[in-house]
């Protein structure tokens, strides 16, 4: 049975509404369709973006507020002076270079279009200056006013860039400083292969809240429960602590392996779960653009989708960004840094941050050459500043696919994508002439000396050498198997001199690209419905070889055969009603990898960093060797079934000892918190969405990162889409939980079911199906126009 939800065929009349609007420079429509998704048609580029701005700011404000409060440092003067500190984090990681250049990065007419994009969420904040009554839900609940934004707002927020690696360095060092790195290569396996060193002059041994700072830049604002206006904050980085969480999936079909005869397209994002979501689909329609699909809330155009000749979709292609620099000041002046021989000045900015109820209190903001100060320890006179591509012009969040949005040919988009900055992506490529191709884009430092898995020292001896240039990263089009996919795993091809260039080392488990690539090969023609189901598999491959290690062992112990009983004839598929599924993610999550650090590590060790790393883990139980004892294979199976038994006791805590009632979505669920939610007393339940059971695992296609101290589902493919190029009418989307950010508006949960079920709605394109399903028209004028 299909599992896509088709137009209405007997949709009621929609309804109409006629807004006129200041700044619009002619006649506009927005026509909004079942599914909450709004098709823009306007007279011109201009208008277009002005509209797109208006209808986010209609669907999305409060989301829209909130990230450029959050991103400009101005949460305090909206919800009072526990914000001062997440404020002045987030003001020390704005772009602060030229503005000019960083508008020539984006395309000719970036700034324009950026310019007409904010002019159109003024314009609705301006509207909503004579209709009160149409203030958004948290506005009014909360007492404060949207603010107005600039355009020059839109690319200096870069703290949302999903940079890398400053967390892992300091995991990295830390483990360096506990125990040593060959015990790091336990925490985090490092791809392709290599063998980092403590570079010289670093004393590993950092503060253990050195990046607090940092993680308040990045982290999303919360109000806290019994306190009207307060922040939660983060609680320090775990010592050697570090996860490669957020990544995607993308594929695409070549005509010659799709049923369909044409090209087929499918990506899903895997973000962390937020309500409204971090993604919105929207259709922009002007005569030089016709481009639907998905995109940042506050960023115009769209960053996955389509126009009439090409589809796109992105994951995250792990080049290491990011660099923590460690500097010794001058005991008699903390404001100078050692570089090159003598002290130089940090610069310092002092700024008022506005905070509500009270007076405005004022921060300093203090910076070396190569980036903010996060953190300065006055006993070892030393400083701590973040280098990263945010710094540098051009690497605004997604904002390079302005310049592919009217690209019609592989050639075309290549060359858009030379000037990509942040994040760093793998983009597939489809067109209707039939081509496939994959794309990696991203501003890549030069560290012609070190590579990038350290803090370094700040003393001048480790500097970026500027940047790759965009065509030494890998690309391919139209190859022989008939189909390209990404996870976020290492795919640099064999022969990538990697050693020269040093992109990164530190990628995502590979065991959802192999799940992903197993299916499509073993298809000999794809149809949409295959893209669809494997969007949502939840096949672990990881889970099935755990399980084939069990096959030969047998247990006196009554727990731990009922256990072996249990998972021995299951598939590895890490369904919600799974029993096994259940006991397989309580085991491998909470005590196999515990129990591995404990027989190979000394407690010193195992305790410098977290669970280990899930390829390092597989391996040694599938080849022991010497570090198990001198019996390893019996010394891996008493470790297996100990273990497993531990586990099932632990399972039958939680739920009972009947086990085919055990359920692994009665542990792993899936509940979005509304970031005011825990302020609002009894419209807690107006704001958040679920809790609802989720299969899957963080492994699986369908991937389900979570929380093992309470199995919640933190991370996972929140927007999906797969893009027919045969029929543009025939693509489809979900985006959980749905379109609009309006707790009281229909679209605001109304595509959780379809999320939750597998399926999609049709992401229309043509105008006669995009009539036939439009629940409401809204007509917009110019301000004196009839």
């Amino acid at each position: 049975m299909s599992v896509f939800i088709h137009a209405h065929a007997t949709a009621a009349q929609p309804s109409n509404v006629r807004l006129t609007v200041a700044g619009l420079q002619r006649r506009a429509q927005i026509r909004v369709d079942h599914w909450g998704v709004a098709h823009i048609y306007a007279e011109s580029d201009d208008d277009v973006f002005f509209v797109q701005g208006f209808n986010v700011a209609r669907d999305r404000l409060f989301q829209l507020d909130l990230l450029h409060r959050k991103g400009l440092g101005h949460l305090a003067e909206a919800f009072g002076p526990s914000y001062v500190e997440q404020d002045r984090a987030s003001r020390l990681f704005l772009y602060r270079g030229s503005m000019r250049e960083e508008w020539t990065r984006y395309g000719p007419t970036a700034q324009r279009n950026v310019t007409r994009f904010v002019a159109g969420i003024n314009a609705y904040i301006a509207w909503l200056g004579s209709n009160p009554g149409a203030l958004p839900y948290e506005f009014r609940t909360f007492g404060y006013r949207p603010e107005s934004w600039s355009p020059d707002d839109v690319v200096r927020i870069r703290s949302t860039g999903l940079n890398r690696n400053v967390k892992s360095e300091v995991a990295r060092a830390k483990v360096a400083c506990k125990a040593s790195l060959g015990v790091d290569a336990l925490r985090l396996q490092l791809k392709p292969a290599w063998t980092t060193v403590v570079p010289d002059g670093l004393d590993p041994c950092l503060p253990g809240d050195v990046l607090k700072v940092y993680e308040l830049a990045t982290q999303s604002p919360k109000l806290a429960a019994g306190q009207t206006l307060a922040n939660a904050m983060p609680s320090p980085l775990a010592l050697g602590e570090e996860a490669l969480t957020e990544g995607s999936n993308n594929w695409v079909i070549a005509p010659n392996k799709s049923a369909t005869g044409h090209a087929v397209l499918a990506d899903d994002p895997h973000r962390a779960y937020t309500v409204p979501s971090l993604r919105y689909f929207v259709h922009l329609n002007s005569p030089n653009l016709d481009i639907i699909g998905a995109g940042e809330p506050a960023a115009p155009g769209v960053a996955i989708g389509h126009n009439a000749q090409i589809a796109f979709g992105l994951t995250i292609f792990n080049i290491d960004q990011e660099d923590l620099y460690v500097y010794r000041l001058n005991p008699k002046d903390a404001s100078q840094y050692w570089y090159n021989g003598a002290w130089e000045a940090m610069t310092t900015q002092r700024e008022k941050i506005a905070v509500r109820g009270g007076d405005a209190q004022a921060v300093t903001l203090q910076f070396t050459r190569h980036g903010p100060v996060i953190y300065i320890d006055a006993g070892t006179h030393t400083a701590y500043a973040v280098r990263s591509v945010w710094s540098q012009p051009g690497s605004a969040p997604y904002m390079g696919s302005l310049n592919y949005l009217s690209a019609t040919s592989y050639a075309q988009f290549t060359a858009a994508l030379a000037h990509w900055g942040a994040p760093s992506v793998n983009q597939v490529y489809a067109d209707v002439s039939g081509n496939i191709g994959w794309v990696t884009a991203g501003m890549t430092p030069r560290r012609d000396n070190w590579d990038g898995l350290m803090p370094v020292p700040g003393d001048g001896r480790y500097e970026w050498q500027g940047v790759w240039k965009g065509d030494v990263l890998p690309s391919s089009e139209n190859p022989p198997q008939g189909f390209i996919t990404t996870s976020n795993e290492m795919n640099l091809p064999p022969g990538y001199p990697l050693a020269e260039r040093k992109i990164g080392f530190e990628w995502a488990n590979g065991a959802r690209h192999a799940r992903i690539s197993q299916v499509l090969a073993q298809l000999q023609k794809v149809t949409l419905e295959d893209s669809q189901a494997l969007q949502n598999d939840q096949v672990s491959l990881p889970a099935q070889r755990l399980v084939a290690l069990l096959a030969p062992l047998q247990s006196q112990d009554a727990t731990t055969a009922a256990a072996l009983a249990l998972l021995k004839p299951w598939d590895g598929k890490v369904a919600a009603t799974s029993p096994a599924a259940a006991l397989e993610e309580v085991w491998f999550s909470r005590y196999l990898g515990n129990a591995y650090k404990a027989l190979v590590l000394t407690p010193t060790q195992a305790a410098s960093f977290g669970p280990p790393d899930t390829e390092v883990l597989l391996n040694a139980l599938e080849h022991p060797d010497s570090a198990f004892g001198q019996n390893p294979i019996a010394a891996r199976d008493e470790l297996l079934l100990q273990t497993l038994g531990e586990a099932y006791k632990a399972l039958a805590e939680l739920q009972g000892s009947d086990n085919s009632q055990w359920q692994w979505g009665k542990l792993h669920v899936n509940a979005i918190s509304h970031p005011l939610s825990a302020a609002a007393g009894a419209d807690r339940a107006l704001l958040d969405i679920g809790p609802f059971a989720k299969g899957g695992s963080p492994y699986t296609p369908n991937q389900s990162s979570y929380d093992p101290n309470n199995f919640r589902q933190t991370i996972g493919p929140s927007a999906r889409l797969i893009i027919d190029l045969g029929n543009w009418d025939n693509s489809r989307a979900v985006n959980y939980p749905g379109q609009s950010g309006d707790p009281t508006n229909q679209h605001y949960r109304d595509l959780a079911p379809l999320w939750l079920q597998g399926k999609y709605f049709p992401l229309l394109y043509t105008r006669a199906a995009i009539d036939a399903a439009t629940e409401q028209v809204i007509d917009l004028v110019p301000a004196g126009m009839r």
